[in-house]
């Protein structure tokens, strides 16, 4: 498979703060993305979950199911207790077509409480690690067994957030497990995108492209917000309109193949998210053809 864009409806409405974006309706989100010239999206909240009447959804935008974020709890239940969970979740990212698992381990994670500031974030004790790299083995094996790859989401305000987390995470899981390259997480959780980029190329098979504001990133850390007080405040934002190095992260891939996506938080309902998502995708492209990914 070529490389595709795809977006995120979390640019038009917030999963983790409904109220953000929580008016727009799903076909608005659709119509668009495919207006901005994406040809994939995401799962978000909104979308229906029966298998026939998502394909016909989207269809109806000209969209592929790209994939769809699960919230795991592997820290709390056994690996047969998830896969049993995962199961409707897993069958209907197959019933459409989508062949990555956006995975991420959320049984104590903070990122969705406005309350609880970052530096209260979760860490993994170093003698944890080892296990829950084996349970997080176990199901992308059971995963891929089936036709697809659980790709493993670092996240702000969760235990894979820093950048020695990413490492540690990647050491202790078995080449079935692959990563998802977040650019926006991984510059605000103290990692350089591109480095990460070069460093597990081979085992990179979904890309998350969003930017980061610098004056936010700094202020979030100086005023202690949590996740979501910083996403009000607008630390993220589509590509080319923040401090990452698309360009040479991009140029890192260079032979990859699957989707590039376009996933910038929906921060204030006052900015058009239509234009929002035109940036991103017209940056977005450039972005790739300087690194020689596309024509």
């Amino acid at each position: 498979m070529a490389i595709r864009i795809g977006a995120n409806p979390i640019g038009w409405s917030n999963d983790d703060m409904t109220e953000l974006g929580g008016h727009i309706p799903l076909e608005q989100c659709l119509r668009e993305a495919q207006e901005a010239g994406f040809v994939g999206m995401e799962l978000g909240n909104k979308f229906p979950r029966k298998i026939e009447t998502l394909r016909a959804t989207l269809a109806e935008y000209g969209h592929s199911l790209v994939s769809g974020w699960y919230s795991s709890e592997l820290l709390t239940r056994s690996v047969q207790d998830e896969l049993v969970n995962l199961r409707p979740h897993l069958d209907l990212l197959k019933g459409c077509g989508a062949d990555v698992l956006v995975f991420a381990e959320t049984s104590n994670a903070i990122h969705g409480d406005i309350n609880i500031p970052l530096s209260q974030r979760p860490v993994l004790r170093d003698e944890d690690w080892a296990e829950f790299g084996k349970r997080v083995t176990e199901v992308g094996d059971a995963t891929l067994a089936e036709g697809i790859r659980l790709v493993y989401h670092h996240h702000m305000g969760t235990i894979v957030q820093s950048e020695e987390d990413i490492h540690t995470f990647m050491r202790v899981t078995g080449p079935s497990v692959h990563l998802l390259l977040d650019t926006g997480h991984a510059t605000w959780g103290g990692a350089d995108p591109a480095k990460l980029a070069a460093q597990y190329k081979s085992r990179i098979s979904h890309v998350h492209t969003k930017d980061v504001r610098s004056h936010v990133m700094e202020k979030a850390a100086d005023s202690n917000m949590s996740f979501l007080e910083a996403v009000i405040a607008g630390v993220y934002t589509v590509p080319g309109d923040g401090m990452i190095d698309f360009a040479a992260t991009l140029k890192e891939l260079s032979g990859y193949q699957g989707w590039i996506v376009v996933e910038a938080e929906q921060y204030s309902d006052t900015i058009s998210a239509l234009s929002f998502a035109q940036m991103g995708y017209t940056n977005l492209v450039g972005y790739l053809r300087e690194a020689n990914l596309i024509d």
